[in-house]
């Protein structure tokens, strides 16, 4: 076969194939236009997910009747005005994204230079229908109607509105991040879902954008760093290792105000938090590197998302360097606790009913019984107390009790019996041919999952109904991730309902859970469906899904368990499957045999 030139159309959709892969796409290079275009505010309009209309207006430079033209042909761009490409300072450059989405779409270009009158182009799958003097401000309006319609093999690999909108705000979220003296607005199927007013500073704006307790629980980053050619500067902020997701989503990185997902700095947030983050857990950053154009490559990715750096080690450091100092500095700060968390806890009367206080409680030595202790409320002190149910029905004892009863038999329990626990994490238990330690949180959440698991097979898992519903506030994509999972999530134990468009109400959770934190066990859900197969149904992912609840439902590291529920927890790991190890694979428990132990004394 010979080799031929390719036909004009023909090159264009080759080339949308490249930028424009979904309506986030083409919606990223119009935000960009507008961006470059000096715009002080940005109004866009999506209707159903953009699959059937984009909509962008800004009051930029606008562009004359000549400009418009050649706007739409491929490889030209106001952006280069000389050949040096590395000198490049705009988000976007390279002429193609207008060609390429008129070529696979219905486009509208509606532009206005102050001064002058307004010019109006309409491009249809590649043909121009028609041009003429359109009637609006100065700026710029560019309208994308049916993407992909005429290209069938490309529109049936579109997912659902819901999951093109989420994408697409995705994108906006990123790009207004970087600019704070720009406003943005969407509205979707006639809704506004965002609004970012222009006065607010970088931290203001992440916190909008993100979540509004990240402004409590976050550091600020501010570090530069000399180079050949200018400074490094690195800015932002990062929240505190208390306050984490369960997915890395929710990490921003941005290259001279450009959005990049990049592996060097995502490696480079990684080993500043190593050490201080719970595994499979991520921190909730925005950063902005300012880096002198040649220091860096931006034309390495056909949708501009990635860049290569001269010295990336220099830029690691760079980032390891300020996040651990930010981190330092906050110094015993840790995540603020909500509302739900302090209800949690309660205050012991400091004095017995009637004003007359308690008799110190006996030792349990001067009779022949064990000892009589005095009811909480009796007691002459004031203490703050876990107002939780415990795992078992025992209260937590924070020291060795006498045993009234004889201690059972070390040879009747492959697990042993317990002896104490250690930095209030883990149990020390006496088997007949060893030591054995056991991580209580592991080991507890190990047991929850196989609890789950045995009642999803027997049916759905019982619910405990809240007294009063909690509303979990959350941002739009993740309440419809939620929504359309409800039915499923109900089988599990988790009853939901939609609470407006940015919150869920919770009316009930899993029993197997206990008095569990619904706003905790919610926000991890909604992250844990972002990474999900919407054609996966949950009970194809079980283990993720009731590993995230069970998480939520175990006992904490940090608590202090009395010996019997230390022994009842032993006995349940006795005879539950896989529980020698957690949900994650690390182990639930290790054991040191005697001779392991003689040989550490010389004894052997």
């Amino acid at each position: 076969m010979s080799i031929r030139r390719l036909p004009e159309h023909l090159v264009n959709r080759i080339a949308a194939g490249e930028v424009v892969e979904r309506p986030a796409s083409a919606l990223k290079e119009l935000v960009e236009n507008a961006i470059d275009a000096g715009a002080g505010r940005i109004a866009i309009l999506l209707v159903e997910g953009g699959t059937s209309r984009i909509e962008v207006a800004d009051d930029g430079c606008g562009m004359t009747p000549a400009d418009m033209m050649l706007a739409l042909e491929r490889h030209a761009t106001s952006k280069m005005p000389d050949e040096i490409i590395e000198s490049v300072v705009t988000l976007g450059f390279r002429g193609e994204a207008l060609p390429s989405i008129a070529s696979v779409a219905r486009l509208t270009i509606e532009s206005r230079v102050r001064g002058a009158e307004g010019w109006s182009r309409i491009v249809d799958n590649g043909r121009v229908e028609r041009e003429g003097p359109a009637a609006l401000p100065p700026g710029t309006r560019v309208v994308v109607e049916d993407l992909f319609a005429r290209v069938p093999a490309r529109r049936k690999f579109l997912r659902s509105p819901r999951a093109e909108y989420a994408a697409c705000l995705d994108i906006v979220r990123r790009l207004a991040m970087a600019r704070p003296d720009i406003g943005f607005t969407i509205e979707h199927d006639g809704r506004r879902t965002l609004a970012a007013t222009q006065v607010e500073d970088r931290p203001g704006r992440v916190a909008t954008l993100t979540d509004r307790a990240l402004a409590d629980n976050a550091v600020t980053i501010d570090l530069e760093r000399p180079v050949d050619s200018g400074m490094l500067v690195l800015g932002g902020v990062a929240s505190l290792p208390t306050y984490n997701r369960g997915i890395a989503d929710h990490q921003y990185l941005f290259v001279n105000g450009r959005p990049v997902k990049d592996r060097l700095l995502m490696g480079a947030i990684r080993g500043a938090y190593a050490e201080m983050l719970p595994r499979d857990r991520h921190a909730v950053v925005a950063l902005f590197l300012d880096v002198p154009t040649d220091q860096v490559d931006v034309n390495v990715h056909p949708a501009k998302t990635e860049v290569r750096f001269r010295d990336p080690a220099m830029v690691r450091g760079l980032i390891v360097s300020g996040l651990r100092r930010a981190l330092d500095a906050a110094g015993h700060r840790s995540q603020r606790a909500s509302d739900t968390a302090l209800a949690m806890w309660q205050q012991e009367n400091s004095s017995p009913p009637g004003g007359e206080e308690g008799a110190r409680p006996q030792s349990g030595w001067e009779g022949e019984g064990p000892p009589q202790r005095l009811p909480l409320e009796s007691r002459s002190y004031a203490s703050v107390n876990d107002a939780r149910p415990t795992f078992f029905a025992a209260p937590p004892q924070a020291r060795a009790e006498p045993a009234w009863t004889p201690p059972p038999q070390t040879s009747s329990f492959p697990m042993g019996v317990a002896r104490g626990q250690v930095a209030k994490t883990y149990i020390v238990a006496e088997a007949e041919d060893g030591l054995v330690l056991v991580d209580q949180h592991a080991a507890h959440e190990r047991l929850v999952l196989e609890r789950m698991r045995a009642a999803l097979a027997g049916g759905t898992v019982a619910s405990q109904a809240l007294l009063i519903p909690e509303v979990v506030e959350l941002d739009e994509p993740a309440c419809d991730r939620l929504e359309a999972r409800a039915a499923e999530l109900s089988e599990f134990g988790l009853d939901l309902e939609r609470f407006g468009a940015r919150a869920m109400l919770v009316r009930a959770t899993p029993a197997l859970l206990g008095q569990s934190d619904p706003k905790g066990l919610v926000t991890d859900l909604a992250d844990e469906l972002a990474a999900f197969d919407e054609a996966l149904s949950l009970k194809e992912r079980l283990d993720a899904v009731a590993g995230t609840m069970a998480c939520h439902g175990s006992v904490r590291a940090g608590r202090i368990l009395s010996v019997p529920e230390m022994n009842a927890l032993l006995r349940e790991m006795e005879i539950t499957p896989h529980s020698g190890q957690c949900n994650h694979g690390r182990p639930t428990w290790v054991k040191l045999a005697h001779g392991d132990i003689e040989k550490l004394f010389g004894r052997k």
